[in-house]
């Protein structure tokens, strides 16, 4: 993001100084001596933290401002306010849904007619519901947003996994 003064700048958009000078709208592919002559800088901007986990806003400046979201519910009834941590478990019961009823045919099937559920698919059904169950307790257990952050699936630099959330099994054919 670029500013003159207080005026934000957009590329591909012509500006105005403070002298009535309209510049052209391909001032962004001017150098960096010619935007610093022109007075205009540029502002970096913060990374938003995770939305899941933080309410924010970002100034003109680029500056954020944030405030964690509540883990715990709040009020009742129509007034009822999800905490993060429902949220996240109401998340995670619909991915697993979503993944059952990819092989929810098996099922039927057996119901049906009484064939047999392939080994593979009854272990992966069962491996989708034990891995749901641990990643629900594991959002139960975390004590605060830096807690629940920890909980999502991420790799390191030199490739290593960390975190449940959203670790699924793979369904082995």
């Amino acid at each position: 993001m670029f500013k003159y003064n207080t005026q934000t700048l957009k590329p591909n958009r012509a500006w105005t100084d403070d002298n009535g000078i309209t510049h052209p709208r391909n001032w962004h592919i001017w150098s960096t001596a010619e935007k610093t002559a022109a007075g205009v800088t540029e502002v970096v901007e913060d990374t938003p933290p995770d939305s899941r986990l933080y309410n924010w806003s970002m100034d003109r400046d680029g500056k954020i401002t944030s405030t964690a979201k509540a883990m715990a519910d709040a009020g009742s009834g129509l007034n009822l306010v999800l905490g993060v941590k429902s949220v996240l478990k109401n998340e995670v019961k619909s991915q697993q849904e979503s993944l059952l009823s990819q092989t929810d045919w098996a099922v039927v099937r057996k119901s049906e007619k009484s064939t047999a559920i392939p080994s593979n698919i009854s272990t992966w059904r069962d491996a989708i519901r034990t891995k749901a169950t641990a990643m629900e307790s594991a959002i139960d257990g975390a004590a605060d947003t830096a807690a629940v952050a920890a909980l999502f699936l991420s790799w390191d630099v030199d490739g290593n996994k960390s975190g449940i959330l959203y670790d699924w099994p793979i369904l082995v054919e």
